[in-house]
């Protein structure tokens, strides 16, 4: 996907959620459960990923705005943990970071039985850096915040579907390389020229819950506690 018209999109998006008015305004918390991939080449020859699955640390505060009882936008901000496996000659290395995004989305359903689908774009910051090697039953590992290992930000595109009760289901694919393919460090392993494309995507299963809820459960446990 061309990333400008990507950014056209998601500018479109933000004027049509600043000139809206709502009819319902609230906000949302909410963790992830991260099964990752990606599309990793070396050389123009694809490589062998694992899939990575994260749940520690996702966290995500949203703001919904819905105009109507089947439209809507939503922004907010999220924090997570992302990254990818690779096996190569019988060494295996992983690559995650810790980003911190702001997205915006269209969401589109019934939003009485919280049952709806959504979509839309983020930009991510790519804040702290971690490499592990495994090679020759050894360990070596690297981390490192504000890395120019990777880019700063990264762009991403999403959609998703919320269930009633709860339940979210979203795929995320990122637009940029999660390597800075320029990076070529001193030691064996830290040498990226070789890459010629590390995009990565995963699927989020969350449960996304009202603040106002939890406030009413948090009242409704201390009043039977205190009978």
């Amino acid at each position: 996907m061309n990333k400008k018209y990507t950014l056209f999109v998601f500018m479109l998006l933000m004027i049509a959620f600043a000139g809206t008015k709502a009819q319902d305004v609230y906000t949302i918390t909410g963790g992830e459960l991260l099964f990752q991939s990606g599309s990793i080449e070396k050389g123009s020859e694809d490589m062998n990923t694992n899939m990575r699955f994260t749940l520690w640390f996702h966290l995500g505060e949203y703001v919904h705005l819905d105009i109507g009882e089947n439209v809507g936008f939503f922004t907010g901000i999220g924090i997570r943990n992302v990254g990818f496996i690779t096996e190569e000659n019988d060494i295996k290395t992983k690559y995650r970071s810790y980003m911190l995004g702001a997205p915006l989305a269209l969401k589109l359903g019934s939003f009485k039985n919280n049952f709806y689908i959504y979509g839309g774009a983020e930009y991510e910051w790519m804040f702290n850096f971690k490499q592990k090697t495994f090679v020759d039953d050894q360990k070596i590992k690297f981390s490192e915040w504000f890395s120019n290992r990777t880019p700063s930000f990264i762009p991403s595109v999403f959609a998703g579907i919320q269930f009633p009760y709860g339940m979210n289901v979203k795929f995320k694919y990122y637009l940029d390389d999660f390597l800075n393919h320029d990076y070529q460090g001193d030691g064996e392993y830290e040498d990226y020229t070789s890459f010629t494309k590390t995009q990565v995507w995963y699927i989020s299963v969350s449960f996304q819950i009202r603040n106002s809820e939890m406030k009413d459960f948090h009242s409704f446990t201390n009043d039977m506690a205190n009978r």
